[in-house]
């Protein structure tokens, strides 16, 4: 289970290795773009459920904390996916990888 760490003091947002190496893929890809986005996850049944959000610009300060130590294999399909969602009015919405169940982050 990998962490998101979003601003300082830092938020805390938990996703397992595979998918946080996907978002960091998108995210990077927008910052270096230096697009400003709306990233929003559905929130786990441990932290109450909903949705949560946060804006991210190029002036972000993001960590990426991995749990694993390999890299794991990317998914082009889910990348692209992610990146729709990114460029769209409504911002980058985490969702599970093609073909999977969903997973809900925790927070």
């Amino acid at each position: 289970m990998g962490v998101l760490m979003y601003g300082s003091p830092s938020i805390e947002v938990s996703f397992d290795d595979r998918a946080l190496t996907h978002l960091q893929i998108v995210i990077t890809a927008k910052l270096r773009r230096r697009e400003s986005f709306v990233f929003s996850w559905a929130d786990s049944a441990e932290v109450g459920s909903g949705r949560s959000s946060i804006w991210i610009d190029p002036s972000s300060t993001l960590f990426y904390r991995f749990y694993g130590s390999r890299v794991p294999a990317i998914n082009r399909e889910w990348i692209d996916v992610l990146m729709d969602s990114a460029n769209s009015g409504s911002g980058l919405f985490f969702t599970a990888e093609p073909g999977t169940k969903e997973r809900s982050a925790h927070r």
